[in-house]
């Protein structure tokens, strides 16, 4: 069914003086607030997003009118239907009585069969996930994505309707946030409306009954980080805590044939600076320094992790083969690191061979690129030697304090019931971020599937 069509009715019926008003007054709702924070008037948001965006906006308005009673209990859908509902087809008038008792709310995407259906999770209501048939939407959702929309069931199809929000998981949960607070203010006035005698509702309709009032919530949350994005974009800092440029380096030493493994560790572990994490390896930890306020990013390792006591991960050695191989993610790291590791390992290995990487040479070459510029020798090297590089990473990060986790490592989130919520919320983020990524690169390509069963909660993965 084409759901724009199936409105064309009702959406001239809202030219009515009638229903004109109250409409201009919900748009002020859904739009007035973001806008003025953005310093923009209303007008002009088309301008500033762009048609296509704005036009998904003001479908989020219409929709919510559809389904919004008056102080006075009339609705447009009611009105619409009992004066002209005889000219329109059966699935019209159904498709419309569905939106009509419909709420928004914010789901999360998974099971994506494209162009045919997908899963999605009630984030704020729970229950388990329903099956949703759709076509065109399908081709650009990712697995846990976050979609604020309306879901109705037709016969036997449950559906979405036309407009949707696609949210950033941080932006999800701001407004997961905003609606705990709108339900808590909302509660005496509901409960306030029953007839004495009548039953305190279940959580579930009592958060329906929260969402029919609350699509606003979702417009300005979503809006303020859209307009945010458009007019003060802050580009990705592609340097690390010392300020130097992000280019992963690695230095490779070879063992000598006689060299004494037990004895090369024992060296290394009396390293103040490098702590031991797995067998064989150790992490380079170094003071956080004097930060600006706010940079609390300067405070973690390359992934945005914190560490104990504001240190900041430097970069590790691993001793693996007949290689010792230090990983930092810059060349001035790597420097730093050499007067340390070299008299230690002096006596157990040979000249080694240093590799970098610049960010020019990870990003996708472009289609007028005739050759890939890498410091390998060809693109399934460097993919190889990438792929490596995070499966040693993700590895490492397990036994880690990680700042979504509260601090705590992944293996210990996964011991308590708090922690496993966390988790299951960490590596969805993890694994959607992967995802967005676009498919030609290296990182968009590496499955991260195998954390889940690693920490022990593939059973959550739903």
């Amino acid at each position: 069914m084409a759901k724009a069509s199936s409105l064309s009715g009702v959406r001239k019926w809202l030219q009515r003086e009638e229903w004109a008003e109250p409409f201009d007054q919900l748009l002020e709702m859904h739009l007035e607030v973001p806008c003025d924070a953005a310093g923009i008037e209303m007008a002009e948001l088309p301008d500033v997003i762009g048609d296509a965006v704005a036009s998904n906006v003001f479908g989020c308005v219409f929709e919510d009118m559809l389904a919004r009673e008056l102080a006075d209990g009339s609705n447009i859908v009611d009105d619409y239907l009992k004066r002209r509902g005889w000219k329109e087809p059966v699935p019209n008038k159904r498709y419309m009585t569905a939106l009509r008792s419909s709420v928004m709310s914010l789901y999360e995407v998974s099971e994506i069969v494209p162009d045919r259906s997908f899963l999605a999770r009630d984030v704020l209501r729970g229950g388990e996930p329903m099956l949703v048939s759709e076509k065109l939407a399908t081709r650009g959702m990712k697995p846990w994505d976050l979609v604020g929309l309306r879901i109705v069931k037709l016969g036997s199809r449950t559906e979405m309707t036309g407009a949707a929000l696609p949210m950033r998981r941080e932006i999800g949960e701001i407004l997961r946030e905003n609606f705990v607070q709108l339900r808590e203010k909302m509660r005496e006035e509901i409960l306030g409306r029953q007839k004495p005698g009548d039953a305190e509702p279940e959580p579930y309709a009592l958060d329906t009954e929260v969402l029919r009032h609350a699509a606003f919530v979702f417009t300005n949350t979503w809006l303020e980080d859209i307009l945010r994005g458009v007019l003060d974009p802050t580009p990705a800092a592609l340097v690390n805590a010392d300020g130097d440029p992000l280019e992963p380096t690695t230095v490779r030493y070879p063992l000598n044939p006689d060299a004494d493994r037990k004895a090369l560790a024992d060296g290394l572990a009396a390293i103040p600076e490098f702590h031991p994490t797995l067998d064989d390896r150790w992490d380079w930890l170094g003071p956080g320094g004097t930060l600006a306020p706010g940079n609390e990013s300067e405070r973690a390792d390359s992934s945005g992790n914190l560490l104990p006591e504001g240190s900041v991960s430097w970069g590790h050695v691993e001793l693996e083969g007949d290689t010792l191989t230090l990983e930092t993610n810059s060349p001035q790291r790597a420097e730093r690191a050499r007067p340390l590791l070299d008299p230690v390992i002096g006596p157990f290995v040979g000249e080694p061979v240093v590799t970098t990487v610049t960010v020019d040479e990870i990003m996708p070459a472009s289609p007028d690129d005739e050759e890939l510029p890498s410091s390998f020798g060809s693109a399934e090297e460097e993919r190889a030697y990438l792929q490596r590089t995070l499966e040693r990473h993700y590895r490492g990060l397990l036994d880690r304090p990680v700042s979504k986790l509260g601090n705590v490592s992944p293996r210990e989130s996964a011991r308590t019931t708090e922690g496993r919520e966390k988790l299951v919320g960490w590596l969805k983020g993890l694994e959607n971020a992967h995802a967005r990524l676009e498919e030609s690169s290296v990182i968009a390509v590496y499955d991260t599937s195998w954390l889940w069963e690693e920490l022990g909660v593939s059973d959550l993965r739903r």
